[in-house]
């Protein structure tokens, strides 16, 4: 059961970001006429060794994701992911793509927080998720206070194709505190839940919960970098990975 709980967990395309782009929103967007291009790399060393339902494992899955994100005004962007994959016996595979237009409240409004709306909507093959096509609801609220940072993200998942549609939307929070040790790190830990249908959460057992101490470099304005080592404490989460995003801002 705590197998089939895991995989079962593991087909749903957005929860928790299904270890193809984890991390945490910040409020602010990318300027109008720059472009942003991410790298997500993340490995799973500790996660479901068997297939089921003709889903890969994911134990020892490596997920490279390009993310490529376009400032249109000061209050939106859009952001377009190509997510890939490669394991032992399969190869390096094209896993899907997710489109995301998100808004926010332009600091000229100079509201007490920040606050942005990002949705995002997207394919994945079969053999990675019985959910092919998904729509995310991201409300993203952030807060320098001082040396901390916080951020929340309490995120909508829907599944538009597959068995799971008849849940309806579920609830899969997000949050992130830092403190800048300098200028330029930033340290602090990352929480990713699946907590099931918004009617009706699931059993804690079933739930996918993941603490993730992380290290942010703030090096330069135009660059980005994240690191983190994930920890799943439920039996429906992976048990051991770890992320890094590298990212660059371009001038055109």
């Amino acid at each position: 059961m705590r197998t089939l709980a895991l995989l079962v967990l593991c087909a749903f395309p957005l929860l928790c970001q299904d270890n193809y782009e984890i991390q945490v929103y910040p409020y602010e967007t990318v300027p109008p006429h720059h472009t942003m291009v991410e790298l997500h790399s993340n490995f799973t060393f500790q996660g479901s060794k068997t297939s089921d339902d003709g889903l890969y494992p994911t134990n020892h899955q490596l997920h490279e994701t390009i993310e490529i994100t376009r400032g249109i005004t000061d209050w939106f962007e859009t952001g377009f992911y190509i997510f890939t994959s490669a394991q032992s016996g399969v190869g390096w595979d094209w896993v899907g793509d997710h489109i995301r237009p998100r808004f926010r409240i332009p600091e000229s409004w100079k509201w007490p927080v920040g606050i942005s709306l990002s949705n995002e909507i997207g394919y994945q093959k079969r053999q990675y998720s019985t959910t092919t096509w998904s729509w995310e609801i991201r409300p993203i609220i952030d807060k320098q206070i001082g040396p901390w940072y916080l951020s929340f993200n309490p995120t909508f998942d829907r599944a538009l194709q597959g068995p799971d549609t008849k849940l309806g939307f579920e609830f899969s929070p997000n949050f992130k505190i830092g403190y800048d040790i300098t200028k330029k790190v930033n340290a602090g830990f990352e929480y990713y839940g699946a907590l099931g249908p918004v009617t009706g959460f699931d059993p804690l057992r079933d739930q996918q919960q993941q603490l993730v101490p992380c290290v942010d470099l703030n090096l330069s304005p135009k660059w980005e970098f994240n690191f983190g080592v994930g920890v799943g404490v439920t039996q429906g989460t992976d048990h051991l990975l770890v992320k890094m995003i590298l990212g660059y801002r371009f001038d055109f």
